[in-house]
């Protein structure tokens, strides 16, 4: 798998992040787009992954205070699932913090991936809250 990273809202790797988004979020759960796509696009560093040239894989990250990093819009296409792309994925993002410095991650995850971040090393932190009507809880990893 082949990862870019940007934080130009013009670069292709960017809209391949959310035709991604789009299709995970928007159209399979049914997230309105304007949830979706929020005020934090232009300060945020997107990666997508791809596989035989196909982007698959998406996620943005930002530092949220120093040395912790927020991990958002976690997304893996359904051509892709169960196929290790996630891990892959998040182990993209946690080299990305450590070559940044990060300390901490931090992530809201809905309630279905819980198990999944957890074989990561995430621990839940707190009460379970909705987002975009959708069950999560609060994630934290430090490296």
């Amino acid at each position: 798998m082949e990862f870019k990273w940007t934080t130009d809202l013009s670069d292709p790797t960017y809209k391949d992040a959310i035709h991604i988004r789009k299709t995970v979020f928007v159209e399979e759960q049914k997230v309105p787009v304007e949830l979706e796509i929020d005020e934090l696009e232009d300060q945020t560093s997107h990666v997508v992954g791809y596989l035989d040239g196909s982007p698959v894989a998406t996620a943005r990250i930002y530092e949220k205070e120093p040395d912790v990093y927020k991990i958002q819009r976690v997304a893996v296409s359904k051509t892709a699932r169960g196929k290790g792309t996630g891990k892959f994925l998040m182990a993209e993002v946690e080299a990305k913090v450590q070559s940044l410095k990060g300390r901490k991650l931090i992530l809201d995850a809905q309630d279905h991936a819980l198990s999944f971040y957890e074989k990561s090393g995430y621990t839940i932190k707190g009460e379970g809250f909705p987002d975009a009507g959708i069950p999560h809880h609060r994630m934290i990893k430090e490296l």
